[in-house]
């Protein structure tokens, strides 16, 4: 049994509206539990964290830079270095350093086989940390 409001000699109109009240009393609740719950989730185990003197940070170290130039000239951190001599002076870098990182920069028009000899001296002086730079595509 159904109540119609209008006088026009009653029709089965449908209404077309979508009553939201619901549907927002279910969003406020689950909003309230995420809330509730939300701290709980990032620490699931309190612990009371010793109390030290501060340190410093590890220091960054930097990269050593490897140029080759259009000519085929090699460049150690802007310093010329002979090719034949290059992979002597690698060495004693890595001797006072373990960890040293190169990055290897080539000229677009330098020959490949000169940057084939510098990529295998590196590799003989025992440095495993090479990355190799290039410009991005335009």
């Amino acid at each position: 049994m159904a109540f119609n409001t209008k006088d026009d000699g009653g029709g089965d109109d449908v209404m077309s509206e979508i009553n939201v009240t619901p549907l927002v009393d279910v969003m406020l609740v689950l909003l309230v539990v995420f809330i509730v719950t939300a701290p709980l989730l990032t620490q699931a185990i309190h612990v009371n964290l010793p109390k030290t003197a501060e340190t410093a940070p590890p220091e960054a170290k930097e990269a050593v830079y490897i140029s080759v130039d259009a000519k085929g000239k090699v460049f150690l951190d802007k310093v010329e270095v002979a090719l034949e001599a290059f992979e002597n002076e690698l060495v004693t870098r890595k001797a006072a350093d373990p960890e040293i990182a190169l990055n290897l920069n080539a000229d677009d028009a330098v020959q490949y086989g000169t940057v084939a000899k510098v990529m295998a001296s590196i590799e003989r002086s025992g440095i495993t940390k090479l990355a190799v730079l290039t410009a991005p595509k335009q």
